[in-house]
């Protein structure tokens, strides 16, 4: 009788990560022609250089595991799949920005890249005024596919319910079921996206030249706008950010954008479907309508005890753009960097700090803990309250709203805790390392929440100036912070093993 020899699970690892990979490969192709467009031929040379370079290292790690694509992956594997793809991914990605010569070392290109994958938006890129129309678009795709995922981006172009799919898309932060199948439902998020795309690239193309651009650069800058908006990334083509236009109607239309990026992609769908009614009855909703308008009154109030701005007009383009642009993860700003330090006060500080932290929907493009953990650890607490004035025989399971009602068990109100107690442990380490690096906790604790949230706001830390060693960790809390933890953990764990492994 012969015993079969176990399949070493690395071959078709390195079969998913390598069409990962590929498609970021792909992907690199668009703004070698945006390049070719304007005649910025030296930048275009770099795009299709790293574009083949790319596309060569995931070939190469396909064709490594092809053998073994059915194989089954556990939910473990998958999560190392969609993990390992986003490093190995960033690595390659940042190829573009250190060629160029537009970050000053690879440990900046990385950052950027990894700050552009996450919709996170903190960037060390230098002289960005004056970049290149090819590194402009690269930035606002690294963006937009890191808001719908590398991962998602992949299984769109499988033909195939691979059946390792949903395990890697849960691996990539999202457990939204829009269809039976990981592949369908990708396909779908891609598909509300591009309809936003086109809508949204229109509508503020349209406001930046009523601000004065020229038609050319008004459709970049709107397309360009768009894509961070849609996807909470925060970057802007402009150092200046969203300010530069000095424009009311494209904050207005930014702030419309970025809020409808943040809800969950099964709401958008059931909305696209025609049941408008989940707009008010869904959990996340109401959990972000009611965390938004208590941390708007604490902003407000502090805001007026410090006399910041003189009228109500002011205050909504400064200080409720900032909430809602930190409450989404997005990351746009009307204000200077340094401005939130000297002039907001702490208060309303405090409160852009907690927005921060609690981000938008679950499964969608924004970051931080989520409206549905939110709404799930609230319901669970009130329920106990409840209970506990209750005989036991009256004692009640407790539902909750999302697309269909829910029974709340134990294990989602676990699971829901957990997360947010990673997110508040990586926060606090965040500003830790920066209160090391010489920051006073304040600017510390501000620029760590922006970073955990995958927000993008700046308080003045971040610069080519930081430590390396803070550059590294907020790199790091960036992809914890986007993959949700155990992902990235899971990777830590898979990398651990086999190195012990070879040394045993």
């Amino acid at each position: 009788m012969t015993v079969e020899k176990p399949i070493n699970k690395f071959y078709p690892i390195s079969y998913f990560i390598g069409i990962i990979v590929t498609t970021l490969g792909i992907v690199q192709f668009l703004p070698a022609v945006v390049s070719l467009f304007y005649a910025e031929w030296r930048i275009m040379e770099i795009f299709l250089l790293t574009a083949s370079l790319t596309v060569l290292v995931g070939v190469s790690m396909t064709f490594l595991g092809f053998r073994y694509r059915n194989q089954k992956l556990s939910f473990g594997e998958g999560t190392v799949v969609a993990s390992g793809a986003w490093l190995i991914g960033t690595l390659l990605c940042a190829l573009p920005y250190y060629f160029s010569e537009n970050c000053l070392s690879y440990l900046d290109s990385c950052f950027d890249v990894m700050s552009g994958l996450t919709t996170t938006g903190l960037c060390l890129i230098q002289n960005m005024d004056h970049l290149s129309n090819g590194i402009n678009m690269w930035r606002a795709i690294l963006t937009f596919v890191g808001g719908q995922g590398m991962v998602v981006l992949a299984l769109t172009f499988l033909t195939k319910g691979q059946s390792s799919a949903y395990k890697m898309y849960v691996g990539e932060g999202k457990d939204e079921k829009l269809f039976p199948n990981a592949v369908s439902t990708s396909k779908r998020i891609w598909l509300i996206s591009l309809l936003y795309l086109a809508i949204g690239t229109v509508v503020t193309s349209a406001t930046a030249f009523q601000a004065g651009l020229a038609p050319d650069r008004a459709f970049l800058h709107g397309m360009w706008i768009f894509m961070s908006a849609w996807s909470t990334g925060g970057f802007g083509p402009m150092s200046q950010n969203v300010l530069y236009y000095h424009s009311a109607p494209l904050e207005f239309v930014t702030m419309i954008f970025f809020i409808i990026g943040s809800l969950n992609f099964a709401l958008h769908n059931a909305v696209l479907s025609g049941k408008h009614d989940e707009l008010r009855r869904d959990i996340e909703v109401i959990t972000f309508t009611i965390t938004l308008s208590f941390l708007t009154l604490i902003t407000t109030f502090g805001l007026m005890k410090n006399n910041v701005y003189p009228n109500a007009m002011v205050m909504f383009r400064k200080g409720f753009y900032q909430l809602v642009s930190a409450h989404t993860t997005t990351g746009f700003m009307t204000v200077y960097a340094k401005q939130f330090y000297h002039e907001w006060g702490d208060i309303a500080l405090f409160a852009m700090v907690i927005a921060m932290l609690l981000g938008g929907c679950a499964c969608s493009t924004a970051g931080g803990f989520k409206a549905m953990r939110i709404g799930i650890i609230f319901t669970a607490f009130k329920m106990e309250v409840k209970n506990m004035l209750l005989p036991e025989s009256r004692m009640q399971k407790q539902k909750i709203h999302h697309i269909k009602d829910i029974t709340l068990t134990d294990s989602m109100v676990r699971s829901s805790f957990l997360i947010v107690m990673a997110y508040i442990i990586t926060f606090a380490f965040g500003t830790l390392m920066g209160m090391f690096a010489g920051f006073p906790f304040s600017m510390a604790a501000f620029e760590s929440a922006s970073a955990t949230g995958n927000v993008g706001l700046s308080i003045g830390v971040t610069s080519v100036s930081m430590p390396a060693y803070l550059k590294l960790t907020y790199l790091i809390i960036m992809w914890l912070g986007r993959l949700e933890f155990m992902s990235v953990l899971t990777l830590g764990a898979y990398i651990a093993r086999k190195v012990g492994k070879k040394c045993a």
